[in-house]
């Protein structure tokens, strides 16, 4: 079948609006952030700051151990309840958001993701180790070939073996929480790694290709 110009160039332009439409989807969703979402259960810091907000508010009365307890659950609902949320007993960001502390509880949240994927990839690494493992997790989260927050880089399908195993459950030591604090305050010991590796224990051949360009203990790490 012949295609003559008229029909050829009414075919460029579709084929360029659909490319055009997919780079803005893609564009679009890397720069939504995907909001934390705590329920019964839940534990770390950000509870502590919901708990905290609530008791000032006058709605929590129990211990500030950043414990999403019983307590919390229905401080949380009547919160909801009395100020035109679904009383679901969710912190979102709806009800982050109406305590005041949505940015505040975020970067505790940050934080502490950070500080797990740091203590089950790389406890007993040096110092300076645990900061870079820090630090290509903000690479990446920087990338536009990756997502755009800490918690998504880290729980993203197939990116760290702790999550796959379970070890990003650990409660980190103070020594993550630290190196955390040092790669979110912008130390970044790799110049802009996106990967890291054990040489002894990679299976990939794929990483092999990511070009070395620095060490410390037991990881290399690279950009490509």
């Amino acid at each position: 079948m012949r295609i003559n110009k008229r029909t050829g160039f009414c075919i460029l332009v579709f084929l360029v609006l659909v490319v055009f439409a997919v780079a803005t989807f893609i564009t679009s969703n890397k720069s939504v952030k995907r909001a934390a979402i705590f329920r019964y259960g839940s534990s770390g810091e950000a509870i502590r700051l919901i708990q905290d907000r609530l008791r000032t508010l006058g709605y929590y009365s129990g211990e500030i151990d950043g414990i999403y307890g019983t307590g919390t659950f229905e401080a949380v609902r009547l919160f909801q309840q009395n100020n035109g949320l679904a009383p679901d007993g969710i912190t979102g960001d709806g009800t982050l958001s109406a305590l005041g502390i949505l940015d505040s509880v975020n970067k505790a949240y940050d934080t502490e993701v950070l500080a797990r994927a740091i203590y089950a990839e790389g406890r007993g690494e040096p110092y300076e180790g645990q900061v870079a493992i820090g630090a290509v997790i903000i690479n990446r989260v920087n990338s536009p070939n990756f997502p755009n927050s800490i918690p998504d880089v880290v729980y993203q399908t197939g990116a760290f073996d702790a999550v796959y195993d379970g070890q990003i459950n650990l409660t980190p030591n103070e020594t993550a929480y630290s190196a955390a604090n040092d790669a979110l305050n912008g130390w970044d010991p790799t110049g802009g790694a996106l990967y890291y590796w054990n040489p002894s224990t990679a299976t990939s051949r794929w990483i092999w290709t990511v070009p070395i360009t620095y060490s410390i203990g037991n990881h290399v790490f690279g950009y490509k």
